[in-house]
């Protein structure tokens, strides 16, 4: 009986599928149909009497019969565990099973304990959030804004609006789900309290004093300037008596535990060094994704908090007229905010993007990336749950499994170099010569650059806050050799207009791609020729770009090479309906890029290795010292280290003036079908030409006729009789039916 009641208290607090529910009612009629007096003759079923093994062959003693029942039970309860558990976890996720118990939902006046929810609005795999329930204490979730806190130093934009709007949308559908298991959650603004101290501590203490809660939990953050916050809080909080608590949870590996002991420097900025790091100086374990909980212990009573409005997340811009400039209208038809939103992106893409990842994760025409960034820069998606699942996929490609790699290796950076979102870390390219032409800057931001790939993109991030990493590398690489503008420019805008702005990731590919990072980027965007790779067919520009919907495939990358007869049929006016390019010459522009590089790298020879050639970077003395074995914890000066270092830039070293096509590394990345499609727009543009001429001149011919009978007062000439006749049927001796490599021979 003792059993059945430790199985009936098991199942009472759990959520369990409509199986485990008949397991349960069988042991409750157990209960009921044994006799009181078994409880009393349990020596007697532990012990049976001497003599039984002389009864009847046919009867059972009914104390053992009664044992077989319930062992019988607890099989059938522990088959039915066994197959709950060999479920898939995403079908776990869904409320099939709830392996986390808390207390009953009911109030409780014991001392709450305080959840301080900051950038993990999820309930799955939540360690901040299964910690207070194993504290068997009352939780209040509580969320404050102090957007002074969350800004970060400087220029560094870590929440622009695309984010801020991202937010209100998921605190509202994370207070929804709280609410679903008797839960609530507490805004509070915590703008403009108290100058002398942190506004954060300030509204914590308040709460603390009005609740009387003694404990603080959340879950930790890395950025610098909140990583100096959270200290701060915790050493106040814990000096009043209040015990506090932070769970890691943003990333794979925290980034103030790697270390390079083992490695060494060499190859540093890597993702490949990094993951070399990880292995030979292993942390603490992954772990098992934790479930969500059933439900959450109430306090006996609430705060006071604001409503979500009130903190002005999702505020919208108003004319002089007043009216409201809904800027996020397409962001909120475009996107499913809520924790089952990310894992049913999550799903989607493992059960059929996953397969073509691989090899066309660059295609901006196809859907084969994941789109679950924004989940996990707000936590609404943990990494240990993405990891995990995407492991169990039947196609595990490691390229998908390396990008979480990248993800922690940006904040690694930004633990070491706090300033990495202004200051490059490449001393000698801060002196670079970039443009200050604010007019190509906003050209490119509106998506208004005459090449239609880069515009496609701009306008599809301005609409969805959103473009996949290939096209992220296009603009950037265009913004930086071609438009000589700076690599800030980019981040910021970015970190503004980006519903996933990372301020690590960001900065991270923006040092990179401005040529003054840690790991050079080995190759530069092309503009018209990576869409041959990214967009073969002009799927993507007709989306974006409606205007230029009636150029054939093969011209639609490059409108400016189109005949005028051409650009008439489809309606494209250049520079009307379609901006002219605000670059007519790419490679010199690249030359130029190269130039520059090459002065600075001559103007600072100190900051170059003279035996490889390589640049030289000063590290922080953590690095430094963890390279040393840990013997020296205190470095002076500055240690300099030959970081990776595009080849393109030290052949050019020798040679300043050279030209980007006489460069023999020069790192522009052509498309895949380049050589193809140039002799196929070669045809087009021949057969156009040809075709247009003929027109024209039969057009005049008519003119010419029609005009002359009017002089003449004769009536007018009949319509050609080549009007409204068929299409010839092309034969293979037709010089203008053949098109070269195979290309379709169609024009729209």
């Amino acid at each position: 009986l003792q059993n059945v009641s430790c199985f009936f208290y098991h199942f009472y607090f759990l959520k369990r599928s409509e199986d485990d529910e008949l397991g349960m009612a069988l042991a409750l009629s157990l209960v009921e149909n044994t006799n009181p007096q078994s409880a009393q003759r349990s020596d007697e079923i532990s012990a049976p009497p001497l003599g039984s093994e002389s009864r009847s062959r046919g009867k059972e003693p009914e104390n053992k019969a009664k044992d077989r029942a319930m062992m019988n039970v607890e099989e059938s309860l522990k088959t039915q565990e066994k197959v709950s558990r060999s479920k898939k976890r995403r079908q776990r996720r869904k409320g099939v099973v709830q392996q986390i118990v808390g207390l009953p939902g009911s109030p409780s006046a014991a001392a709450p304990v305080l959840l301080w929810i900051r950038r993990d609005l999820r309930l799955c795999d939540n360690p901040a959030l299964i910690g207070c329930l194993e504290l068997g204490a009352p939780v209040i979730p509580v969320f404050i804004w102090s957007p002074e806190e969350e800004e970060g130093p400087g220029p560094t934009v870590a929440v622009g609006g695309a984010c801020k709007f991202w937010l209100h949308q998921a605190l509202s559908c994370f207070c929804a789900s709280l609410e679903y298991i008797g839960s609530h959650l507490i805004f509070l603004n915590a703008t403009g309290k108290a100058n002398e101290l942190r506004a954060s501590l300030h509204v914590l203490k308040d709460l603390i004093m009005e609740t009387g809660a003694r404990t603080v939990l959340a879950n930790s953050l890395y950025e610098p300037w909140l990583k100096e916050r959270d200290d701060e809080v915790l050493s106040a909080l814990q000096t009043e008596g209040v015990e506090c608590r932070m769970f890691p949870s943003y990333c794979l590996r925290e980034p103030y535990s790697v270390s390079t002991r083992g490695v060494g420097l060499r190859g540093i900025g890597s993702v490949s060094h990094f993951m070399s790091c990880c292995r030979q100086n292993p942390g603490a374990a992954v772990g098992v994704p934790l479930d969500p909980p059933a439900s959450l212990p109430t306090p006996s009573s609430w705060p006071q908090g604001v409503p979500l409005d009130t903190l002005g997340l999702a505020r919208m811009p108003r004319r002089k007229d007043g009216s409201v400039i809904d800027w996020a209208a397409n962001i909120r038809t475009s996107w499913d905010f809520s924790e089952d939103g990310a894992h049913s992106r999550l799903e989607a893409f493992l059960h059929d993007g996953v397969y073509r990842y691989e090899k066309e994760s660059g295609r901006a025409d196809a859907p084969n990336t994941s789109c679950l960034s924004p989940y996990l820069h707000f936590g609404q998606l943990s990494p240990r749950w993405l990891l995990w699942d995407a492991k169990g996929a039947c196609c595990r490609p490691p390229k998908f499994q390396r990008k979480l790699a990248w993800r922690d290796l940006a904040y690694w950076q930004l633990t070491l170099f706090p300033d990495l979102p202004w200051e490059s870390l490449r001393p000698p390219y801060k002196a670079l010569r970039w443009s200050s032409d604010g007019g190509r800057l906003k050209a490119w931001q509106r998506g208004k650059t005459g090449f239609p790939l880069v515009d496609a993109a701009m306008r599809q991030l301005w609409l969805t806050g959103w473009m996949n990493n290939y096209m992220r590398h296009v603009v950037a690489s265009f913004l930086i050799a071609y438009l000589h503008l700076p690599w800030q420019e980019g981040y910021r805008w970015f970190q503004d207009t980006l519903l996933d702005a990372d301020v690590a990731i960001d900065a991270m590919m923006w040092q990179n791609g401005g040529m003054c990072g840690l790991d050079h980027w080995n190759f530069v965007m092309h503009p018209v020729d990576s869409a041959m790779t990214c967009d073969p067919c002009g799927t993507f520009v007709r989306k974006w770009c409606p205007e230029l919907t009636d150029l054939p495939d093969e011209l639609i990358h490059k409108p400016w090479t189109c005949p005028a007869s051409m650009l008439r049929r489809a309606g494209v006016l250049i520079g009307q309906t379609y901006p002219e390019r605000i670059v007519t010459d790419l490679e010199e522009q690249r030359s130029q890029s190269l130039r520059d590089v090459a002065l600075v790298r001559r103007q600072f020879p100190q900051f170059v290795d003279k035996r490889s050639g390589c640049d030289l970077v000063p590290l922080p003395p953590r690095l430094v010292s963890e390279a040393l074995g840990g013997t020296r914890e205190d470095v002076s000066g500055d240690f300099l280290l030959p970081v990776i270092t595009r080849m393109e830039f030290k052949h050019q070293q020798d040679d300043p003036d050279a030209d980007s096509a006489s460069n023999p590394y020069n790192a522009v990345l052509k498309g895949y079908r380049s050589r193809k499609r140039d002799e196929t727009i070669a045809f087009l543009n021949e057969r156009d030409f040809m075709t247009s001429v003929m027109f024209e001149g039969t057009q005049r011919k008519e003119r010419l006729e029609k005009d002359q009978c009017r002089l003449e007062g004769l009536p007018p000439p009949p319509p050609s009789a080549s009007r409204g006749r068929a299409r010839r049927t092309p034969h293979a001796k037709d010089q203008f039916s053949i098109v070269p490599g195979g290309a379709v021979t169609s024009l729209k």
